[in-house]
């Protein structure tokens, strides 16, 4: 059986009543496994990590656009991520048995239908988009709810799919086909918002950081502290360890240190795995030297 993983974003952090209404809602679909979910009360927003087939992503994630656009309303919604939808992004991710090309044709199936049914528009991005211009997510949430009537009137930014003005309390939504990234946030020991945007613009790509970093810099009121919040889109390529170190070289630059780091959602295991051997100096480490990795190689008896 092919494999997909899609990681739906939804505007909502704050009450777990609806989240895991949410979560109940995903788990009825047959065929769909829930293998995480995460919520953060800053951001106000979860993260919900699936699994399955086509056909049961097909059917869950319209479930899941029918539970947020009835409680969630953008109009009163306040947060620190950036967002334009009630369910903000839906990426589908080949991970076994699928292509890229299928995950694309999921995209674009599932955004008809969830066009279709909410009267929601819904633009595609990544590998499943439209026009070079469509590919960046930031582009398209530039402005976010409170500037999406504005942008819309304009030719240029007509939704893929579905009416040509926002849902009033939902907004429109991104869905799209793409590798699997790393969310990735690095809390600084300080109340410093403006060192985090300083470093947030040293690491990322669009500003002549690092390649395949996504950054931006965000208060955390309820702690007092600020953070670094990152999409890491190849982690092969830019991996994890000179993410975390460049931060903290940068923080170190304003007298500011690392608090400490997490990963919200999924990680592939050799992600860490990587992270390991730069920091324990391993001499020719190799991943079949994880137990749990020889393990599951080994035929069952």
């Amino acid at each position: 059986m092919a494999i997909i993983e899609c990681v739906p974003n939804v505007s909502e952090g704050r009450r777990p009543e609806v989240i895991s209404g949410l979560a109940d809602a995903l788990r009825a679909v047959p065929g769909l496994r829930v293998l995480d979910v995460q919520s953060d009360a800053a951001h106000n927003r979860s993260v919900f990590t699936l699994a399955g087939d086509a056909a049961a992503l097909a059917a869950g994630i319209p479930a899941l656009f029918e539970g947020a656009i009835a409680a969630i309303d953008l109009r009163t919604h306040r947060g620190e991520h950036p967002r334009l939808g009630a369910v903000d992004v839906v990426p589908f991710i080949p991970i076994e048995g699928a292509t890229m090309e299928t995950c694309v044709q999921l995209a674009r199936a599932v955004a008809a239908d969830v066009a279709a049914r909410f009267n929601l528009p819904i633009y595609l991005y990544e590998d499943a988009a439209a026009a070079p211009a469509r590919k960046n997510l930031e582009d398209i949430r530039r402005g976010e709810f409170e500037g999406l009537a504005a942008k819309m009137a304009q030719p240029a930014w007509a939704p893929d799919f579905g009416p040509a003005a926002p849902h009033p309390t939902a907004g429109a939504a991104v869905i799209g086909a793409r590798m699997p990234l790393i969310a990735y946030n690095i809390n600084l020991a300080t109340t410093r918002l403006d060192v985090a945007k300083k470093i947030a613009s040293a690491v990322r790509m669009s500003s002549g950081g690092l390649r395949f970093v996504k950054a931006m810099g965000i208060p955390l009121d309820d702690r007092g502290i600020v953070q670094v919040s990152m999409n890491l889109t190849n982690y092969e390529k830019t991996p994890i360890f000179r993410v975390f170190e460049l931060v903290k070289r940068e923080a170190a630059r304003y007298g500011v240190t690392v608090l400490e780091s997490e990963i919200v959602g999924l990680v592939p295991a050799a992600a860490l795995t990587a992270a390991a051997e730069y920091y324990l100096q391993l001499e020719g480490f190799s991943a079949d030297q994880v137990l749990e990795n020889t393990i599951r190689r080994l035929p069952a008896e």
